[in-house]
């Protein structure tokens, strides 16, 4: 099992948690566990495609997975995979 850490935005969704442990051998499988056991996630990190939304950063372990093989990322038991939405805003 891979370990999730949800940002603050999210834990809402999941019940307050600051992370989850959910069972995959690749990050799209993790993260298909992870909506499957608090499914109002599914909205904010997929789209109605069900592909994962552009601001939605993915890092397996210290890696982004746009880097490695995207969801296709081999996850191992142990593994950390940390959710980071991207922050838009600027000065005024």
């Amino acid at each position: 099992m891979a370990t999730v850490l949800i940002p603050a935005p999210l834990r809402p969704h999941c019940g307050g948690q600051s992370n989850a442990e959910a069972a995959g051998a690749t990050v799209g499988e993790v993260l298909e566990a992870l909506v499957a056991q608090h499914p109002a996630l599914r909205q904010h990190l997929f789209n109605d495609q069900g592909k994962l939304r552009s601001f939605v950063n993915i890092y397996l372990n210290d890696d982004d997975i746009r880097y490695l093989e995207k969801e296709a990322s081999v996850v191992g038991a142990g593994d950390t995979l940390s959710i980071v939405p991207s922050i838009a805003g600027g000065l005024r």
